[in-house]
């Protein structure tokens, strides 16, 4: 089993724990256990074998055992024991956002409702209204929300989408006669949400590859197969299409289902207008010659362009950069020279303790860390006391220990309703490092949302605007507010927004990136870690920002930390709220 399926199993004996009214304690244990397991950045199942998995703060003896069961069995009894005591359909239930497992086990016992149907019928009917905290206005909103829950149905978030297609390619590629084997599609790409798989096999041994395809422990049920392509239903719900190809169709192949429709259609328009003829199977003059196709740089080069990186290849204006020599030189990984945003144990939901995320950060190769931890309005967030107090551990910590990444002083401070921080400014000026963020209102009015974030940011304290939108992918939509007014003020203030690389959040997204990045608006690439397995996650928000055409330049947390430390001081004014409006 994946990491997301061990983490999927804990998650859902959370819910039903809280629809039948188990134990809180118990509760919040699977929960933390499935959040720490699913973002690890190591195979559970090698932590396992290597007897390690106790060494996980959120994983005593008891969670332990509970995984080796699930990995040397694929099955959980009490998993299977609660999953018999309720209508299958509940579970869908607490996908919806705002549904949480009390309504949901209220409209189960009081109204007999057993999926998202018979939710919405009582919705409709105002049953749903008579229970208790509900009415008229709470029912609109849940109506709203299993709108977008159903046209977000069908499509996981990439990290989960990545797992399942990586571990089938490595398995073709242990296939004789295999010569490459590679994911294409909206992963390649790395979209955010994805639908289905496409999955790419170079070899000539077409009937060895379509066996070892069936035999993968992911795939479920074989929904169609034909000589040289097979598509089938894997456990995690999403399709995935394999198509073998000879070998020197492979790159031409990678270039077409990589997609996007939008972008093939520019190349292959530009490809008729100089006399070729450009498909899956290769590039060919107008007699059918066979020019090239086995290598993508084949494919760009015939039709005059330098290749593009598949992150670009939206139809976006990629095809014009290209042939105007325009491109961006992307950021990379290697680029980013530390992270911003980062939890260690001293508030609420941290997991890590100061010295152990400086040690991991260090493994990563990152040369500054900065610790900010939330602010009082959080669950066991920190008053200010506590937050000098940790403010002055760090810099004892770095005083004492030289090696490994730079310390910075932190905090992940809430804006409250009225725009208001919830630390006194003088408390966050003295802080190396101040994010922002909405954690509450999430439902706010577009106009109240944009003066609740514009005030936070001329505060003349913050530094950086956390998760900018506020969603969760497949979980949350973003809240509406006005981006162009935020961008205008954020560079009026010097304020970097976020790209929280979460891999449940990536927010901003790609879009709204490029739209920074054209207003001069610096950028921060964060993990967001809540345990230092967690640092690693920054790649995901790195792919993010090269969909958003990001060069390094861009990005504030690629400067070293001398120009960091300047540039984080340089904007800092006099703190001063300004009035709503």
């Amino acid at each position: 089993m994946e990491n997301t399926d061990v983490a999927q199993v804990f998650a859902e004996v959370a819910d039903l724990l809280e629809l039948t009214g188990g134990n809180a304690f118990k509760v919040r244990a699977y929960r933390q256990a499935a959040q720490l397991v699913e973002l690890l950045p190591t195979p559970v199942s090698e932590l396992w074998r290597q007897g390690k998995l106790t060494e996980l703060p959120a994983i005593g003896e008891r969670l332990a055992a509970h995984i080796e069961e699930l990995l040397a069995t694929g099955h959980y009894r009490e998993h299977d024991k609660l999953l018999a005591r309720v209508p299958p359909g509940l579970l869908e239930l607490l996908k919806v956002e705002g549904l949480g497992p009390k309504t949901a086990a209220l409209a189960w016992k009081r109204l007999h409702v057993k999926g998202l149907e018979d939710f919405e019928v009582a919705c409709r009917s105002g049953a749903l209204e008579k229970l208790p905290r509900m009415g008229p206005r709470r029912v609109a909103a849940l109506l709203l929300a299993i709108e977008r829950h159903r046209a977000r149905k069908g499509r996981v978030p990439l990290y989960r989408a990545l797992a399942s297609a990586e571990a089938i390619v490595r398995q073709l590629r242990e296939v004789p006669g295999v010569q490459a084997a590679e994911v294409a599609g909206s992963i390649r790409r790395r979209r955010e949400t994805i639908g289905d798989l496409d999955l790419l096999v170079a070899s000539l041994e077409v009937d060895a590859v379509i066996a070892a395809f069936k035999r993968a422990p992911e795939v479920q049920q074989l929904v169609a197969s034909g000589p040289t392509r097979c598509t089938a239903r894997l456990k995690s719900g999403l399709q995935a299409d394999l198509r073998i190809l000879p070998p020197q169709s492979f790159g031409a192949a990678m270039h077409y289902f990589t997609g996007s429709k939008s972008h093939n259609i520019e190349v292959r328009t530009r490809a008729m207008r100089q006399g070729l003829k450009l498909s899956e199977y290769g590039v060919f003059d107008r007699e059918g010659r066979r020019l090239g196709g086995a290598t993508e740089e084949d494919v760009f080069r015939l039709v005059g362009l330098p290749w593009i990186p598949p992150e670009l290849r939206e139809g976006a204006g990629e095809v014009e950069a290209a042939a105007a020599g325009r491109l961006p030189r992307l950021i990379e990984e290697a680029d980013l020279l530390g992270d911003l945003h980062v939890h260690s144990e001293a508030s609420s939901d941290g997991r890590s303790s100061v010295e152990e995320l400086r040690e991991e950060a260090g493994h990563l190769g990152r040369r500054y860390l900065a610790i900010t931890d939330h602010s009082r309005s959080r669950p066991l967030g920190l008053e200010a006391g506590p937050m000098r107090a940790l403010a002055l551990e760090i810099h004892r910590l770095e005083a004492q220990v030289r090696r490994g990444p730079h310390l910075l002083t932190g905090v992940e401070v809430d804006i409250l309703g009225d725009g208001e921080l919830d630390l006194p400014l003088e408390v966050l000026a003295e802080l190396d490092c101040v994010v922002a963020s909405v954690h509450s209102h999430f439902s706010d009015s577009p106009e109240k949302m944009t003066r609740r974030i514009v005030r936070a940011l001329r505060s003349g304290v913050v530094d950086v605007l956390g998760h900018p939108t506020g969603r969760q992918l497949g979980i949350r939509d973003p809240y509406a507010f006005d981006f162009q007014q935020v961008l205008e003020v954020a560079r009026e203030q010097g304020v970097a927004l976020e790209i929280n690389a979460t891999p449940d959040r990536l927010d901003l997204d790609d879009k709204h990136c490029r739209l920074a990045k054209e207003a001069g608006v610096r950028l921060v690439i964060s993990s967001d870690a809540h345990h230092a397995s967690q640092l690693a996650n920054l790649r995901y928000g790195v792919w993010v920002a090269r969909r958003g055409w990001l060069e390094r330049e861009d990005l504030l947390n690629t400067l070293p930390l001398n120009q960091l430390k300047r540039r984080l001081h340089a904007h800092r004014g006099p703190p001063e709220l300004h009035a709503p409006g």
